[in-house]
């Protein structure tokens, strides 16, 4: 194995079939296939098409992954997936496929997890990850603030939302305004063209005697339906742009304001910012305002990096292979509530996948020649 190993990533966790390949820090391919606009017509992701979909893309995907990225599959150090947290169902192909791949090409087999996955990427961007790194991740499934010492055995939970995520808001409000699925990427793009201050929506868990670092958007998400409900009532016209604008700003605003207090309380001088949310234009620049304001070091990935992808997971793998961290084992499975705390999912005895002699050697060469 080369000094910076050669890792292929497999991500299914939602709604996105990623698969990237990484040779250290370094992007070799980042493929994607989407079935989001399969979705769309549901308003939200349907899990069973989710996992059809992930079967029929898997292979294709993957191949075209190795073809962007210029190496054989027998090339690779390793095989990383994601094991959880996510949806049983779609978590269960990519698990699936990897073990296959793994066997086949008879490769060490590394599950990790979703969340040190979308941390680990920013490796990608910015190089190593300083330790301790202060993350916050913000996706349609999770608004969590991590203290990560080590991301590949020692991730700590500082905070995490009580009840919907931030995604998971942007896409309710986008419904009630009958804006489409996802609702993240639309709010933004018409916020841009509204007043922030527009509308005084509730800021969430923002009390002195109220969690430090916990999220929380349900109230919010009710106090936005209700005002537009009440406009609606009164058959006077909906200011989509300011609604969006104001809705915006009350998310972004606790976001940014408990993710750079938590970096002051722990002494970390750099924030790293991951998750589909943080695609957000508006997180962005105010967390570069608020971080510069307070001499904290801002570090988020380009928009493609912070979205679900495969290229997260094969940066993790890296990371452990290049740490020889233990390898999962054929018992590996998905586990929809992996906790963070879990970055990989080690074998039983802690044996590399790599020793077994046992594999079908025609089986392989028809596989792959």
């Amino acid at each position: 194995m080369a000094d910076e190993p050669l890792v292929l990533g497999i991500e299914t966790s939602c709604d996105e079939t990623g698969v990237g390949i990484v040779r250290g820090t370094t992007l070799l391919a980042d493929a994607i296939a989407s079935s989001v606009d399969t979705h769309a017509r549901f308003g939200g992701v349907v899990p069973e098409i989710a996992s059809r979909a992930h079967l029929e893309a898997m292979v294709p995907t993957i191949e075209r992954a190795l073809k962007d990225a210029g190496v054989s599959a027998r090339d690779l150090d390793g095989i990383a997936v994601t094991a959880g947290p996510g949806l049983a169902g779609a978590l269960l192909v990519g698990v699936s496929a990897a073990k296959a791949y793994a066997y086949a090409l008879n490769k060490p087999l590394y599950g990790v997890n979703h969340l040190a996955s979308h941390i680990c990427v920013d490796q990608l961007e910015h190089g190593p990850l300083p330790e301790p790194t202060m993350a916050l991740l913000v996706s349609g499934g999770h608004s969590s603030l991590l203290l990560a010492p080590d991301i590949t055995a020692d991730v700590r939970p500082m905070g995490a939302t009580i009840d919907d995520a931030a995604g998971e808001a942007f896409d309710k409000i986008a419904r009630v305004l009958d804006l489409g699925f996802p609702g993240g990427p639309v709010i933004d793009r018409l916020a841009k063209e509204g007043d922030p201050k527009a509308i005084a929506f509730p800021r969430g868990l923002s009390g002195s005697r109220d969690p430090a670092y916990d999220f929380s958007f349900s109230g919010l998400k009710t106090a936005v339906a209700r005002w537009i409900e009440a406009k609606r009532a009164a058959g006077e016209e909906v200011p989509v742009r300011d609604v969006a604008a104001s809705f915006q700003e009350a998310v972004v605003d606790v976001l940014t304001r408990k993710a750079v207090r938590a970096c002051k309380d722990e002494g970390v001088d750099h924030l790293m910012i991951g998750g589909g949310v943080a695609a957000n234009s508006r997180l962005r620049a105010l967390a570069q305002e608020r971080c510069e304001r307070a001499g904290i070091r801002l570090r988020v990935p380009r928009p493609k990096l912070c979205t679900d992808n495969g290229a997260m997971v094969a940066a993790l793998g890296a990371e452990m292979v290049a740490r020889n961290r233990p390898a999962s084992d054929w018992e590996l499975s998905a586990d929809s509530s992996l906790p963070v705390t879990e970055s990989h999912v080690p074998g039983a005895d802690h044996v590399h996948v790599h020793d077994h002699d046992h594999v079908h050697e025609i089986s392989k060469d028809n596989l792959y020649s």
